[in-house]
């Protein structure tokens, strides 16, 4: 029998996956110019927290805007469902000899 599927088990659509990953990648670029204004305001030992806020944020805003929906799963295609099901093909023997 095939696997049923449900619209909660689909994938998210690429519109709203892309939106999803512009919106993180926005959020790690503004808490980075956060960060670098911050420079400017604070002295000491606590300007280390902000450089390198401003410094690693970049690299974790675009490793976080490269992942894609968490849900992985395989969409079953109605028209293939049923010959998942058919036994595997079995090839003739081959004629031995030149006869069948």
């Amino acid at each position: 029998m095939a696997k049923q599927q449900s619209i909660t088990s689909l994938p998210r659509s690429p519109e709203d996956d892309r939106r999803a990953r512009m919106i993180r990648y926005s959020a790690a670029m503004g808490i980075r110019l956060v960060c670098i204004i911050a420079c400017f305001f604070v002295d000491g030992w606590w300007l280390v927290l902000p450089v390198l806020g401003a410094v690693l944020l970049p690299y974790v805003a675009v490793v976080l805007a490269n992942v894609s929906s968490s849900r992985v799963t395989t969409v079953v295609d109605p028209g293939r469902a049923a010959l998942t099901t058919l036994p595997p093909f079995i090839a003739p023997e081959e004629p031995r000899n030149g006869r069948i």
